[in-house]
């Protein structure tokens, strides 16, 4: 489906490869002309929804090197932060509507269009961990019904993959020490997507900020609580100066990963070794940024540990009371014919697949404490 917006994309698109091969015909016409003229690179806008010195704006660049590498420089990717051309919940629109060509973000911020949106990333937890989820996008049927959410249900002008199998994220970090529901009920609390809505069941007011707003909110008073992502991020943004109880390991957003996000019609003009190169660094990335995310998230807890932040696990009456909201909040969700087709979908993924992971994983927790005795002291 295109609309006037992205008949202009096109017509961009085809001006922008139009000027390229015109000026390689000029240089022909030339004695001894350089031939690298015939071969500038086509620049494309990728602005990401993280401020400039998070750390996913670091994995974000990560996917760019990639890409120019294996493009043989015939891509150049001009990376942006959150904000430099569109605000960072607004992604979306702006790649849809061809104001930049790429984004990196979480399916989660454009939620308030469709809930459906959230269940790419943040949705209910049905036992797959991470990297279970991403493979039900590619292997479950997921991105097909991702495509079929943004091209045939919204007309948006957009392709989208995911890539990286984010950690399960902290529950948060909490001025004082919490253990039951009862301890959170009437918190104003930071998070996104249904997790907003999970939590807001749960007795919490939600508020849905992004990054680089969160802090301030804090020290104004505007939230009491919040989380974010992971411990790099947090302590970059400075969450140990607002909070010192940093609780790990809850199903409120259990299951995400970094949506990214092309033009149609950009994708649609490229040579098919290009858009190769553009989709299939994602998956590249989606590696390297794992073993990044472990190396860093790993060192900057121990960070937080020495500075005098307290690590916790999530309660288990909290734990057991998410479960139930999902449980009470998917029979609403479903009366959305879509989001029904989804949720089956994933259901059926998570039965068969996580049955087989659960009966064929041995008890880690047992091995780590065998070799590292006391060291978890949960």
């Amino acid at each position: 489906m295109k609309n006037d917006t992205g008949s202009a994309v096109s017509r961009r698109s085809f001006l922008r490869r139009s000027s390229v091969m015109a000026g390689g015909a000029a240089a022909s016409t030339l004695v001894a002309a350089p031939a690298v003229l015939a071969q500038s690179p086509m620049v494309l806008k990728m602005q990401t929804s993280w401020p400039a010195s998070d750390i996913w704006q670091t994995m974000a660049q990560q996917y760019v090197e990639r890409v120019e590498a294996m493009s043989g420089g015939r891509l150049k990717i001009d990376l942006l932060p959150a904000g430099a051309v569109v605000g960072a919940f607004q992604v979306m629109d702006g790649v849809s509507d061809g104001v930049i060509d790429i984004a990196h973000s979480v399916s989660a911020y454009w939620y308030g269009k469709n809930k459906a949106a959230s269940l790419f990333g943040t949705g209910p937890v049905f036992g797959g961990d991470p990297t279970n989820m991403l493979s039900w996008f590619y292997q479950g049927g997921g991105r097909e019904l991702y495509r079929e959410l943004t091209q045939d249900n919204m007309g948006l002008n957009v392709i989208g993959m995911m890539g990286f199998p984010m950690p399960a994220q902290p529950f948060g970090w909490f001025k004082n020490p919490i253990s039951s529901v009862e301890d959170i009920k009437g918190m104003k609390y930071r998070t996104v997507g249904l997790a907003a809505d999970l939590l807001q069941s749960m007795g919490m007011s939600v508020a849905q900020l992004p990054g680089g707003e969160i802090v301030p909110a804090m020290e104004r008073g505007v939230i009491d609580a919040f989380e974010f992502n992971n411990p790099s991020s947090d302590m970059r943004f400075g969450a140990q100066d607002v909070a010192k109880n940093y609780y790990l390991g809850s199903y409120h957003q259990a299951s995400e990963a970094f949506e990214f996000l092309f033009n149609r019609d950009m994708m649609e003009t490229l040579d098919e070794d290009l858009r190769a190169i553009l989709e299939h660094g994602v998956e590249a990335v989606s590696t390297y940024n794992t073993a990044y995310a472990l190396d860093n998230y790993s060192s900057d807890l121990q960070k937080l540990r020495d500075s005098g932040v307290t690590v916790h696990k999530t309660p288990d009456d909290i734990l057991s009371a998410q479960l139930t909201a999902w449980s009470d909040m998917i029979g609403t969700l479903e009366e959305d014919p879509f989001i029904k087709k989804v949720l089956d979908s994933q259901r059926d993924w998570v039965k068969r697949t996580v049955y087989y992971e659960l009966m064929d994983k041995p008890d880690y927790t047992l091995a780590y404490e065998h070799f590292f005795p006391g060291e978890l002291k949960l």
